[in-house]
């Protein structure tokens, strides 16, 4: 069985764009006889960090012996990466070492893909808008767990929270809020409380909910308040109780010879390959899920805090010579990504001085990222800025005009067309000179070189 094929419906239904709202997904799932009705979940709002959270939660469930079913997005190099079924410790086990394990058949897909639009043909015949194509692949996910009766279904929203479409879960197990900050400020509000009201809003009557401690967020202390009093606000407003806020703003890291990082949670120690303070945060908030929602015992949770893997996140593909990869969008995300490094390299990478491959999408705050990288200390060696294959790529030109314009033409960047071009000529002058690699930007970038890169790496072997 094939992976990784968009079915071309799918595609198609790429140009209705983001258009935040329920109606559309509540008439598609009352057509498709409301699958998601009966499935056990976990949903997941925030800014940063659900995947990564959702891969501890679904990691740990497996590891516990069930059949979780995981939905995440975007995808970094197949489509079907973003709907998966690990089934028990056995299927976390082998997906240690496939990473296909559990994903979506291309003819499940297909198959399926054509239920969805025979439920959206119906829709649009009778004057309703098109579905988006989130909304269609979300209906088409709830099939695909019903059909393989998941015994728990580990959600993700994909923007906001409040008219997300996988808001049509009405009582979910739990409800998680991840790390909050400033993104599609144009869809989901200018103020930090906006933005957390509808982070918020999938919180349900009843249903506990569990947190980010804002003081562990990456915004100032007004903010965090705001953030915290939103949060109960809402929580109260709908009724949703207990709240519990995870991760502790004094977490110590440290980081193992063979690239594991060591972290505490309510006083007992766990080990991540998952890269950063910020992982060690999404993991606690996991933890109080899955020891509070589960009754998992910390032997079961910290074999799959171990086990749970999550790609184009501070991940290091090589240590000798050094190439990490990140997918970090936003300012947040460059803020955690320059406090890995420091944390992680230690003495290593003191002076950050690295090769960086740069792709990033025009419609994110860039020149912000950039001023992150500069400010905490980043100084390329060389910079190579490349276009995305994604039509809001911004070009390459544009990119380097504005790194040059942040480093006081301190760096002269190359302009790359080619992604997969400028990986290649980096790698080899990494392996030349021995000089850190790193690929940062758009997850878009890194799903589009990671593969390339990761044949490269084991060519040096």
């Amino acid at each position: 069985m094939g992976h990784g094929q968009v079915p071309e419906f799918l595609k198609e239904s790429l140009k209705f764009g983001i258009n935040l709202g329920l109606e559309r997904m509540e008439e598609l799932d009352r057509i498709l006889g409301n699958p998601e009705d009966g499935l056990k979940a976990v949903h997941i709002a925030g800014t940063n960090g659900k995947g990564s959270t959702a891969s501890f939660i679904c990691a740990c469930l497996a590891e516990a012996g069930y059949k979780v079913g995981i939905y995440t997005s975007p995808y970094l190099e197949r489509f079907s990466e973003r709907m998966r079924i690990i089934n028990g410790k056995e299927g976390l086990d082998r997906s240690l070492t496939d990473e296909e394990e559990g994903e979506i058949s291309t003819e499940d897909l297909d198959r399926l893909a054509e239920r969805v639009k025979a439920a959206s043909d119906d829709m649009t015949s009778r004057g309703f808008e098109h579905p988006t194509e989130f909304e269609l692949m979300t209906a088409l996910c709830f099939l695909w767990f019903k059909e393989n009766d998941v015994d728990i279904a580990v959600l993700e929203t994909g923007l906001g929270g409040r008219l997300d479409s996988t808001n049509v879960i009405s009582k979910p197990l739990a409800t998680v809020i991840t790390s909050i900050g400033f993104d599609h400020q144009d869809r989901l509000g200018d103020t930090i409380e906006q933005i957390t009201a509808e982070k918020a809003g999938i919180f349900k009557e009843g249903v506990p909910v569990f947190a980010a401690d804002p003081a562990i967020m990456l915004l100032d202390e007004t903010s965090k308040e705001k953030v915290k009093s939103t949060l109960l606000t809402e929580a109260k407003r709908k009724n949703a109780y207990p709240v519990k806020f995870a991760g502790d703003p004094e977490c110590e890291v440290r980081f193992t010879d063979d690239g594991r990082m060591l972290f505490e949670a309510g006083g007992e120690e766990y080990q991540t390959v998952l890269q950063g303070r910020h992982q060690a945060y999404n993991a606690s908030v996991a933890i109080a899920v899955l020891k509070d929602v589960f009754g998992l015992s910390y032997e079961t949770i910290r074999a799959g805090i171990d086990k749970t893997r999550w790609k184009g996140r501070a991940e290091i593909l090589s240590s000798d010579p050094a190439v990490i990869i990140d997918g970090g969008h936003n300012v947040q995300c460059a803020q955690s990504l320059m406090s890995v490094l420091r944390q992680m390299c230690g003495a290593r990478f003191s002076d950050l001085r690295f090769r960086v491959v740069i792709g990033v999408m025009s419609d994110k705050n860039v020149e912000g990222m950039i001023r992150t990288f500069k400010e905490a200390g980043l100084d390329p060696v060389q910079v190579y800025a490349v276009n995305v294959d994604n039509p809001r790529s911004m070009s390459p030109d544009s990119l380097s005009k504005l790194i040059r314009f942040v480093y006081n033409d301190l760096i002269m960047p190359m302009s790359f067309d080619s992604a997969e071009d400028a990986v290649s000529e980096a790698c080899r002058k990494t392996r030349e000179d021995g000089i850190p690699l790193l690929v940062t930007g758009s997850l878009y970038l890194i799903g589009e070189v990671r593969g390339k890169l990761c044949t490269i790496i084991n060519n040096w072997r």
